[in-house]
């Protein structure tokens, strides 16, 4: 079943273009990443999605059309996004982020129940629940973003290079966790990373960027095994 479909999907900035007629869709409970070097168009496409760029094209969600509905209606239909810089409160504490991020929700006995659930996935959350979230390290902020983003309840998850300027082991429990959070929420994603091999690895699906096109797309593993596609498009 078809969670996202994007057809003919244009996006700039003014008058600077910088999608081209991008066709693509995403499985419901699937992980798909898409690549490319910076400049490709990656973030723009999340922000596609989330209508915060000016678009055109179509996008249909769970069979309803949401290109030109504003923002916070495209939240309310079930599409979190965690921006690249993670975006946290940072003068709220941890616990103020996670209730800000049920904000649209209105069952205030399951969000306690989720915010629980947030802090078993991210214990150190925990630990730090009432400590402003600017103080958090960069990985802890990353937690926090995510945790956020969850809070939604969300269908769709979009993620923009969760992997940037932290240490490999905590990149590592954070996809770990990730991972957890496809399979047993099922919780389908959208994921932007610059380390492809990591987003490879996590990733059902993936679609190649260039210069606002695409230029690639298959199943991660095809994309990992052929040498020359690493070589030509991912630079390892």
């Amino acid at each position: 079943m078809k969670l996202l479909d994007a057809d003919n999907l244009n996006a700039g900035y003014g008058p600077n273009q910088v999608l081209f007629d991008l066709t693509f869709n995403l499985e419901v409970g699937g992980i798909t990443t898409i690549l490319g070097a910076n400049g490709a168009g990656k973030t723009t496409t999340l922000r596609a999605v989330c209508q915060t760029v000016k678009t055109s094209g179509s996008l249909t969600f769970l069979g309803n059309r949401i290109d030109g509905r504003p923002t916070e209606e495209i939240v309310k239909v079930g599409i979190a996004h965690v921006p690249d810089g993670r975006g946290t409160f940072t003068q709220l504490t941890v616990e103020e982020n996670l209730r800000l991020g049920a904000y649209t929700r209105k069952d205030r006995n399951e969000v306690a129940a989720d915010i629980e659930q947030m802090y078993r996935r991210f214990p150190r959350l925990k630990e730090r629940y009432r400590q402003q979230a600017g103080t958090l390290s960069g990985g802890e902020q990353q937690m926090l973003a995510i945790s956020r983003a969850l809070m939604l309840r969300p269908r769709l998850l979009l993620l923009d290079e969760p992997s940037f300027g932290l240490a490999p082991l905590i990149v590592r429990e954070i996809f770990d966790i990730m991972r957890q959070i496809n399979q047993e929420d099922k919780v389908s994603m959208l994921l932007v990373e610059q380390n492809a091999t990591l987003a490879l690895s996590l990733a059902n699906h993936a679609y190649l960027l260039e210069t606002g096109k695409i230029v690639l797309s298959g199943s991660s593993a095809d994309i990992k095994a052929d040498e020359s596609i690493r070589r030509i498009y991912l630079g390892y």
